[in-house]
């Protein structure tokens, strides 16, 4: 992206399960918006726009989040400066950035400029500002949005029923084209061992039971700018008891800022954690095991499966059942072609034989790709299989209560 170093990257997912303040002030902890990983840097400032009533705790996002024109999480009035031209019904070219050849509005672009300010660049994608999946029902082939469907979704969250499954390459989140997810049953394998994991300061990613009492992650879902805060909470997809974390081992080499910043310690991003229950004994889990040679050598017949906790989804798993790597890489990362976004990262990528599941792989990042779209990055099992029994046995790995600041 022109307003980043090319070498920036964008996160894929961990979602802040946070302590934020709802509109009717109560503590929210399902949102799956909050403090997502999704700018390269902090975003500049993209307008001299005066401020208004910015009372919310979600003002000056540039994302507009008051009721019916915008996302709903701060009362009527209380975001004035995201708003005020959606409530006025004006789309201009406000934004330092309009006019650059790049949709820069959250979601749709790269998140730099207020919504309706970059009215120009984002013309052939405006249809999507606001739209989600996160209807209980949605990706069953009927528009059920009130309107136009039967009304049993809220406004807005069937996205993919209602109006297509394209998907314009200009688009921030990417997905090659067409948006292939699926809903599934969690309580089928190998559904059955995903969950998600919500670490010490509330950010919340996906991951995968491995053994009776282990799951596999990011190690960004583990780490933050302050350091690694692993104490933390699966909670299955198939619901039932959660589990604590333990203990933790991450790759020595892993370091979060240049993860962030550069592709040198991609694919370092892996963490295992250890809970204090043993969840695999009821649900099942699906075993470790590297890229076969024939694999490696023809990745385009590789049928990868893997679920997350996509932030437009909501609550409930979006799978990918048929999908497969496009490029491995020499360090032990590769690119895939699955319908991954914010709110993926962690989540394990599974191959199937005969009833059996094994992951090969952990979903990463988004990297930049210059003259075409972003590459989806996730972490080759290689990197770190050998680390695995030793971890399970209990013979590696930290206390989760004492990681380094």
């Amino acid at each position: 992206m022109r307003r980043f170093s090319a070498a920036l990257v964008t996160i894929a997912a961990c979602v802040v399960v946070s302590f934020a303040a709802t509109p009717d002030g109560s503590g929210r902890a399902d949102d799956p918006r909050l403090g997502l990983h999704a700018t390269e840097t902090p975003k500049p400032p993209s307008t001299s726009t005066p401020r208004g009533n910015d009372s919310c705790q979600h003002a000056n996002d540039n994302e507009c989040d008051e009721p019916t024109i915008g996302t709903g999480l701060c009362r009527t009035g209380t975001d004035n400066s995201d708003c005020r031209r959606l409530r006025a019904g004006i789309e201009d070219d406000s934004c330092q950035y309009a006019n650059d050849g790049e949709c820069d509005e959250p979601r749709i672009g790269t998140d730099s400029c207020v919504q309706a300010t970059d009215a120009t660049d984002c013309a052939a994608i405006i249809w999507m500002r606001n739209l989600n999946d996160s209807c209980d029902t949605s990706y069953n082939g009927v528009c059920e949005e009130p309107g136009v469907g039967n009304g049993a979704c809220a406004a807005r969250t069937d996205r993919s029923d209602c109006h297509g499954r394209e998907r314009p390459a200009t688009i921030d989140d990417h997905f090659y084209g067409r948006d292939d997810r699926v809903r599934i049953d969690p309580q089928q394998a190998p559904w059955r061992f995903m969950g998600s994991f919500t670490n010490g300061i509330g950010e919340r990613c996906t991951a995968t039971l491995i053994s009776r009492d282990v799951i596999m992650t990011a190690a960004h879902c583990v780490s933050s700018e302050d350091g690694i805060h692993p104490d933390g909470t699966f909670a299955p997809a198939a619901g039932g008891p959660t589990a604590r974390s333990i203990a933790y081992l991450i790759s020595t080499t892993f370091d979060y800022q240049r993860f962030i910043e550069t592709n040198e310690v991609d694919a370092h991003d892996w963490a295992l954690v250890r809970l204090n229950r043993p969840l695999g004994e009821e649900l099942g889990y699906a075993s470790v095991r590297r890229f076969t040679r024939r694999e490696l050598a023809a990745p385009q017949d590789v049928n990868l499966q893997q679920a997350g906790y996509s932030w437009d989804t909501g609550d409930l798993l979006s799978a990918n059942i048929d999908c497969h790597p496009i490029q491995f890489y020499d360090d032990g990362a590769f690119a895939h072609a699955c319908d991954t976004t914010q709110g993926d990262s962690g989540s394990g990528f599974l191959i199937r034989s005969g009833r059996r599941y094994h992951l090969v792989g952990v979903d990463s990042k988004f990297r930049s790709n210059p003259g075409g779209p972003a590459k989806s990055i996730a972490v080759g099992s290689g990197a770190f299989f050998d680390h695995v029994a030793d971890f399970v046995a209990g013979r590696t790995g930290r206390p989760a209560n004492s990681s380094p600041r």
